[in-house]
């Protein structure tokens, strides 16, 4: 069965019609959804966010057109709601409720703007993303069939950047580190979901200080006694109640820092992140846009399932459905590298969306 999309593509006129709008309807048709290959694990749900799903999946290079276009939906849908007043006959109350009704809407369908912006990310770069983690038909329960793609995840990053990824991923594999890639391991899904999405936090906090980075050093602005701090710095807590600090990365003093400050050398950015205070950092590591965090949640609950949380006769929560899981160090690896750079990519949508429709924390 064929399937039908349609969305329209705006154009400012030339020539004799230079000042006037018009624009061309772009139409695909090809197979239903349900019948392609899933390109992420978070199945859409609102309107705009199927309609983007598909044309990723069928026709990838008018998603960014398509993207506009569902930007500039939302902006005329806003610009239209602060535009109405109640007549006098009209509930005030039920006014009001459809505002709010108006408004969640426009936020689902942002929140799956933002998510195919960040799928289209991995398209460009030739990565398959992860999907849903599921019971695996192998003797030995392991449940990481995804190719190795350390490179293109690599590649995404400046080279300062991955030389703080290297060492998040140190601390989370720790002495297994230097074990054979093969080598396997037993691990909840809680802890693993809970490693995902701290990981997601950490790759967001880190294209945020790797910009503003990369951009002082393009202008020379850099402080001069860069290097001399050693304190660390504690990554960014999610609100979840099944995220918790040992999930998170500290970024430890590292003697070659300031031997290389000393030396002359190019700084690095561990020590960039070091010598910031500790307002600066707070408000690095601080989500800005509201439809973020449950976007992490939802890609995290996509690959791991949603935990049954119950609260325990101690006040503890603990999960009913978590199951033991085996996975190869390589494997998670890719995990964490998957999640890092789907921060990163986080942070890229949420600027290209500010510059198209304004939504972000001031």
């Amino acid at each position: 069965m064929q399937n039908y999309c349609s969305f329209y593509i705006g154009k400012l006129a030339v020539g004799p019609d230079k000042g006037k709008s018009r624009g061309f309807v772009v139409r695909c048709c090809g197979q239903s959804s349900e019948n392609l290959a899933p390109i992420a694990p978070l199945q859409l749900e609102s309107p705009a966010g199927q309609l983007l799903t598909q044309i990723l999946q069928t026709h990838p290079h008018l998603l960014p057109a398509a993207i506009d276009q569902q930007l500039e939906n939302l902006q005329n849908d806003r610009d239209a709601q602060k535009a109405e007043t109640p007549s006098s006959s009209q509930d005030l109350l039920l006014y009001r409720r459809i505002a709010e009704v108006r408004e969640k809407e426009r936020r689902k369908a942002l929140e799956e703007i933002l998510y195919c912006l960040i799928v289209q990310k991995f398209v460009e770069n030739n990565i398959s993303m992860i999907q849903k983690i599921s019971p695996s038909s192998d003797p030995t329960g392991r449940v990481d069939s995804w190719p190795n793609q350390e490179q293109k995840l690599e590649s995404v990053h400046s080279r300062e950047a991955f030389e703080m990824i290297q060492s998040h991923l140190s601390l989370v594999l720790g002495e297994r580190l230097v074990a054979p890639l093969q080598t396997m391991i037993e691990i909840s899904k809680v802890k693993l979901g809970k490693l995902y999405a701290a990981s997601i936090m950490y790759g967001y906090f880190l294209r945020r200080v790797d910009q503003r980075y990369q951009l002082e050093q393009a202008m020379k602005t850099l402080p001069e006694d860069l290097g001399q701090k050693t304190a660390g710095f504690q990554g960014p807590v999610p609100q979840s109640p099944f995220w918790d600090p040992d999930s998170l990365i500290q970024i430890p003093a590292d003697e070659d820092d300031v031997a290389s400050y000393d030396e002359g050398e190019s700084y690095k950015l561990r020590s960039y992140i070091m010598y910031l205070d500790a307002e600066t950092l707070q408000r690095y590591a601080t989500i800005r846009s509201r439809e973020a965090m449950p976007l992490i949640e939802k890609q995290t609950q996509a690959l791991f399932g949603r935990p049954d949380i119950r609260v325990t006769d101690g006040g503890a929560l603990e999960a009913l459905n978590d199951e033991i899981v085996s996975i190869t160090f390589s494997g998670l690896t890719m995990l964490v590298l998957e999640a890092v750079a789907f921060g990163s990519f986080l942070w890229d949508a949420e600027d290209y969306v500010e510059s198209k429709y304004s939504f972000l924390n001031s």
